[in-house]
């Protein structure tokens, strides 16, 4: 039997931040900014994916971010950081000790993510990397595509969450063919509750195709997204976009 729908938590992936940081060697916008700037608006969490080339969020932000949420959050909102898990993102985790690990099957160069685990091919190299990340006291997900016969060995791999990718939703939805794909997600957040799995989503998550699928997956836990509530924060500032998507979440008319 499902359960009553969870209370969704709205995680800030401040990636895009960093990237525009990145692109003038004057230390601004800043990461931590940023994050103070959401998290201060109502965000439950951060999100930072650092990748090898560092061309986005840096191994000093994911450190930056640990000391900033210890020092002024008391660790009172989460911290989940995402990336493929190489030796040195292990290493990185271990120091930051972040609440939640999203693992992702990213290639070094990979623009950006864009597929789950193929866990019958990964989950026995996954086993003993999520259980190293427990041991420091993190939560682990794993990114999956939404396939409902699949969804259940991420419980095998001994993950605690599964994160839908839902860049195939967003671009059904604007293409206005949502409806069928929508009922494939709804199917695979039933089968990962049915194996103790929460269930996190994100990838291209946005105002408009938000509150459908909070609707259509009961189950959610988390959403985590960054392109969509930046680009809205260069338009009305992150505590305007921060509370825009939490009406989304709550699915709560907008008024913008």
């Amino acid at each position: 039997m499902t359960k009553a729908a969870v209370d969704t938590k709205l995680s800030v992936n401040l990636n895009k931040v960093a990237l525009l940081r990145n692109q003038r060697d004057v230390g601004y916008p800043g990461v931590t900014d940023a994050a103070r700037l959401v998290l201060h608006a109502g965000a439950h969490g951060v999100t930072a994916h650092p990748r090898p080339d560092e061309r986005h969020i840096r191994r000093s932000d994911v450190l930056e971010l640990t000391q900033l949420l210890a020092a002024e959050f008391d660790r009172s909102v989460e911290y989940n950081i995402e990336g493929y898990p190489s030796p040195e993102f292990i290493e990185l985790v271990s120091e930051a000790g972040p609440d939640q690990v999203t693992l992702v099957p990213d290639a070094p160069d990979q623009h950006t993510s864009d597929h789950g685990w193929d866990l019958k091919e990964h989950t026995g190299r996954l086993i003993p990397l999520v259980r190293r990340l427990k041991a420091t006291g993190a939560r682990v997900s794993l990114f999956m595509d939404a396939d409902p016969g699949t969804i259940a060995m991420a419980a095998t791999a001994g993950a605690d969450r599964i994160e839908l990718y839902t860049g195939p939703y967003a671009h059904a939805f604007a293409e206005g063919e949502a409806g069928t794909l929508l009922r494939r997600y709804a199917d695979a957040a039933k089968a990962a509750e049915e194996a103790g799995l929460g269930v996190n989503a994100g990838h291209d998550l946005n105002l408009d195709n938000l509150p459908a699928f909070v609707h259509a997956v009961p189950q959610l836990a988390e959403v985590s997204i960054g392109h969509a509530i930046t680009a809205d924060a260069l338009r009305i500032g992150f505590p305007a976009a921060v509370e825009a998507y939490l009406r989304a979440i709550r699915r709560i008319p907008l008024t913008l």
